[in-house]
């Protein structure tokens, strides 16, 4: 059994990403670079190796080869959505538009071709963990209200829209996804953590988008009164 596992001193509660390609080189490739990134990191060379491993852990997202010997990463794909609802991102050196389609039709969430840049890796991966993120948030919470209203703004929760005394301010898909994360947790210090995913790098810009949505919703961003921030801890969106 292949189980690389990235070595940086992580916490528990980093984000677990299970690595499935029979490329030594680029398993051991990615378990570092996302292991520098604030990702746990295991991998496994083929689907039976990955199986046996998912049977050992909880995974939070899956980074997953086409083209294996054995069980391709289509059918391996297909058989884990059947059981695990799992954020999965395919590689694969296919660039045919069929090839993209089928498999987004097993239930992949994202797909990249192979060559690709790390980083463009690491952002896809981040942007599907915070849908995923988003998603549960709004399961969990059914009984948001349709509107969140503080000042002049009033923010809708299902169509992520902000308005301002009737007219609708412009947002950025990460200050939507980030205003909704607030919202749904209505007077709740949000922690930084889950506002960067556990990505130590967008941690580091998690100051720079609010204070970036602070000048889009407070009348003086900087005395804020509705995006608080909770030192050492996280963020609060309270209302009036």
């Amino acid at each position: 059994m292949s189980r690389v596992q990235s070595k940086s001193p992580l916490s528990e509660t980093a984000p677990h990403i299970l690595v499935v390609d029979d490329d030594r080189r680029l398993r051991e490739l990615l378990t570092r670079y996302l292991g520098d990134h604030g990702f746990r990191v295991t991998s496994a060379k083929d689907a039976a190796d990955a199986r046996a491993i998912m049977q050992m852990f909880v995974f939070d997202g899956i980074v997953l080869d086409v083209m294996m010997p054995g069980e391709n990463g289509f059918d391996f794909a297909r058989s884990v959505r059947k059981t695990i609802d799992i954020p999965i991102l395919m590689l694969t050196a296919l660039s045919q538009t069929d090839d993209r389609v089928r498999g987004l039709e097993t239930g992949v969430d994202d797909y990249l071709t192979k060559p690709f840049e790390p980083r463009e890796l690491l952002l896809r991966i981040n942007n599907m963990m915070r849908r995923v993120a988003v998603a549960s948030a709004l399961e969990k919470a059914p009984t948001l209200p349709e509107n969140v209203n503080f000042g002049q703004m009033s923010f809708h929760l299902e169509r992520r829209e902000l308005r301002a005394n009737g007219n609708v301010i412009r947002l950025t898909d990460r200050e939507r996804e980030l205003l909704f994360l607030l919202a749904s947790r209505l007077g709740e210090v949000v922690p930084r953590d889950d506002i960067s995913m556990g990505d130590q790098a967008n941690e580091r810009t998690v100051d720079v988008q609010i204070n970036r949505l602070r000048r889009k919703i407070e009348t003086d961003p900087a005395n804020p009164l509705h995006l608080q921030t909770v030192r050492g801890i996280g963020y609060r969106l309270l209302i009036d």
